[in-house]
């Protein structure tokens, strides 16, 4: 009986086939992006379970108050790790301290590696749990042993074994290799996916670190990593540690009421510390996915419960002669949900060869290395049980309502649907429209959002102006004749070195004194030390005073602020005053505009520029804006091997840097934009059958009213009337809506646009103009339709 009740369903099927290609195509393109988006959501929510005691693992972050604001600090002095090992010991299986990740030049024998690594204690591989693909123990008790991450362990010695051989760090101390880690996947926090070595915290410590850093609980240099003891509640645990700076700090560094706190690494990807609370990150576009999902889904089925209903009315007749052969209502019942389990089960099939098809695409879109979860149980519940919830809900109304009908009405042709049956179909089709108006209206904000933050001036021309990385201390020693060198190749036009690189700002200063100041406030400053020619070697942009020289020998003992800085520290004349740092005073002689150096979605922080009387770390060459890019990079290169040939040339263009901090959102802003794409592909899937269904129904009055003398474009009219009704409805219920949930969203960023009106007047003209151009095919057919056809068997 089941094998004949799907026979009757395929001939159906097969008998109609533009509908049950709109079925089936709408419904599985449905079911695909849910998929894609499902597989998006794992990813992200899956991220660092990679590491076994994940629910135990923490950072120690350090919040600081500082004019009112509390700022969450990734750094955190060197000595608080021997602390929480000394004091609260109990409440920790493992403490392991780390440097910041650091670019460095690896070599064995021949070969050389730049890569970028940290210095941690011992406890750092059980930690983490390191997967040792060679190695074993406590690979680093030894302060000489080092770990190489499985892809740097074959770039230095390719396929052989490694264990015991010896790498050489920046051309100085030599490590032996005790152990080679698999390398983390895709989806664990950045933080690990940049090291791609750890050597040992007691090297660093000892080599790197002035022992005075140990005791200085002002100074934030280090990281620090812990993983609380199996039974240890981690909100207790940070509770206890609160005080463990505070208590140490001396009354200057108390100013800023410092308080450790634990930021578990089950939130390290999807939340972050905003004014010294834990709110979301990434984890809003994980909701944000996760109801497009659902919308698109329900898209879906709409289109499949709307043509599915539809279509049923007109197998009344059949129902009636069933009836009347003696078919049982548990039969009909039976028939009809074996028609839409067959639609819903061919439409997953389908869905998932779409999604294997789309696969490659998303990824390169959306940044992951996702795959369809074949091995996970989750995935095929989930979509057996959607497919099962599907058929159930779209098969429902035929199955009761038409298996209700007495034969006798429908047989004699006494029986009508009535004008009742089609609201629930109305008010779905203006749900559909919601939804996708809805989707719209956000891709544009979330793309406008994106524009505005890319045309905020940074303060400093990056166009030609190249990064580069020092590796050793080679290029400082000979600055002079390097940059000599540079500017008569004709390839630059200046070049020069600070701490940071344009694009970004890492180092802090604080306790700065100067006149006004509030005694009681906790500084805070960002500050780069740069040589005298970084000026114009950015060009930054000046609003006051003069730029550092090399003819003024006092300016070793000056400062340039940026404007941010000026108003943070309420200066009404900032140039010629004098501001007390690290125990030297200096004398402010400029004040440039903000530089963007950061997110360009916040404010620019307040900093100092001083001349830098150590190595920079980094080099900023301005390209020659009439030379060859490419040909100035060769001369670069050249003079860069001549000067410093052990290390590798590597560099970066700052636009292209400052360019990768809209990625995240430009990811969001793609899938964003696809997902509201196929939104409405499938809503106009579901408007085709509507309209096509209506036509068909409505056939002869359409010929009466063109024999009468009704015009094409009045027959147009008519039929388009109810479904612009249909949208106009949505309109009004999806702009309030949409400017609701935008509004909260831009909330997250400082630096942000406004919702202006032409993005609520284009969406709407849009919507409706997609709704008329998807259903004038069908009106106009039908408008046009010879009416002899239509009323011959009258």
């Amino acid at each position: 009986m089941i094998k004949n009740y799907f026979k009757i369903a395929w001939r159906n099927l097969v008998k109609n086939k533009a509908l049950s290609f709109i079925n089936i195509g709408g419904l599985s393109v449905g079911m695909a992006v849910a998929m894609l988006i499902g597989l998006w959501i794992w990813d992200e929510l899956s991220f660092n379970t990679y590491h076994q005691n994940y629910d135990h693992i923490a950072q120690v972050l350090l919040n600081q108050t500082q004019s009112g604001n509390i700022n969450t600090e990734y750094g955190i002095p060197a000595g608080v790790g021997a602390e929480l090992r000394k004091s609260y010991g109990d409440n920790f299986k493992y403490v392991a301290m780390s440097s910041f990740p650091s670019h460095h030049v690896l070599a064995a024998g021949e070969n050389k590696v730049s890569s970028s690594g940290s210095f941690m204690d011992a406890d750092a591989p059980k930690l983490f749990s390191l997967k040792m693909i060679e190695g074993s123990g406590n690979f680093l008790a030894d302060p000489s042993s080092i770990l190489l991450s499985e892809s740097l362990s074959k770039s230095l010695f390719g396929n052989a074994v490694c264990i015991d051989k010896m790498v050489t760090l920046d051309n100085g101390k030599s490590f032996k290799v005790t152990g080679v880690y698999e390398d983390p996947p895709a989806n664990t926090s950045l933080y690990l996916k940049k090291v791609s070595f750890i050597g040992p915290w007691s090297y660093y410590a000892v080599k790197l670190l002035p022992n005075w850093v140990f005791n200085a609980w002002g100074w934030d240099c280090a990281q620090l990593f812990v993983q609380v003891t199996d039974h240890a509640d981690m909100a207790q645990v940070s509770a206890k540690i609160k005080n463990a700076v505070y208590a140490k700090a001396n009354s200057a560094d108390r100013k800023s009421r410092p308080a450790l706190l634990l930021y578990p690494m089950s939130k390290w990807h999807l939340y972050q510390y905003k004014d010294g609370v834990l709110v979301w990150g990434k984890m809003q576009y994980v909701w944000l996915f996760g109801m497009i999902g659902i919308f698109v889904l329900l898209l879906a089925c709409i289109n499949f419960m709307n043509l599915s209903t539809a279509r049923s009315e007109k197998r009344a007749k059949e129902v009636g002669i069933r009836k009347a052969v003696g078919s049982l209502r548990g039969q009909l019942i039976k028939q009809f949900f074996c028609e839409s389990f067959l639609i819903a089960t061919l439409s997953f099939m389908l869905s998932v060869l779409l999604a294997l098809a789309a696969i490659p695409w998303f990824n390169d879109v959306s940044g992951k290395q996702v795959s369809i979860l074949w091995d996970k149980p989750l995935f095929w519940v989930a979509g057996i049980g959607f497919t099962i919830f599907t058929g159930i809900i779209a098969g429902s109304y035929p199955a009761f309502y038409l298996s209700s009908f007495k034969p006798v009405k429908v047989l004699k042709g006494t029986f009508k649907a009535g004008p009742l049956a089609a609201i629930p179909r109305k008010v779905l089709v203006v749900v559909q429209f919601t939804v996708s108006i809805v989707l719209i209206i956000a891709t544009i904000v979330v793309f406008k959002q994106i524009e505005f933050a890319e045309n905020r001036p940074v303060g400093y021309s990056k166009d030609g102006l190249v990064n580069i990385a020092m590796m050793n201390d080679d290029l400082h020693k000979q600055f002079s004749a390097f940059r000599n060198d540079l500017l008569g190749s004709g390839a630059v036009t200046e070049v020069a070195e600070s701490t940071d690189p344009v694009t970004g700002d890492g180092n802090n200063v604080a306790g700065l004194q100067w006149s006004g100041k509030d005694p009681g406030m906790a500084d805070d400053f960002g500050i780069v030390s740069v040589t005298p020619e970084y000026g114009k070697t950015v060009g930054w942009q000046f609003a006051a005073g003069r730029d550092f020289s090399r003819q003024f020998l006092t300016d070793s003992n000056s400062i340039v602020l940026n404007e941010a800085a000026v108003e943070y520290m309420g200066l009404k004349k900032p140039v010629g005053e004098t501001v007390r740092m690290n125990n030297n005073n200096y004398t402010v002689i400029g004040v440039v505009k903000n530089m963007v150096m950061n997110s360009p979605y916040e404010p620019v922080k307040q900093t100092i520029f001083n001349i830098n009387k150590g190595m920079g770390g980094f080099l900023n060459i301005k390209i020659n804006p009439n030379a060859s890019a490419h040909r100035a990079l060769r001369k670069i290169e050249a003079a860069f091997k001549n000067y410093s040939p052990s290390i590798p040339f590597s560099y970066k263009f700052a636009d292209q840097d400052y360019a990768k901090k809209f990625e995240g959102e430009e990811q969001i802003g793609k899938l964003a934009r696809f997902f509201a794409a196929l939104a409405i592909f499938i809503s106009c899937l579901g408007l085709f059958g509507m309209a096509s269904f209506m036509a068909e129904q409505r056939v002869k009055e359409i010929g009466v009213r063109k024999v009468l003398g009704a015009s094409v474009f009045g027959l147009w009219r008519l039929m388009s009337k109810d479904f612009v009704i249909m949208v106009v409805i949505s309109l009004c219920v999806a702009m309030p809506v949409a400017w609701w949930t935008m509004y909260n969203w831009l909330q997250n960023y400082t630096y942000r646009t406004g919702l202006s009106w032409w993005v609520f007047a284009i969406s709407g003209f849009g919507a409706l103009v997609i709704t008329l151009l998807t259903i004038s095919y069908q009106s106009i057919k039908a408008a046009m339709a010879n009416p002899v056809r239509s009323l011959r068997s009258e």
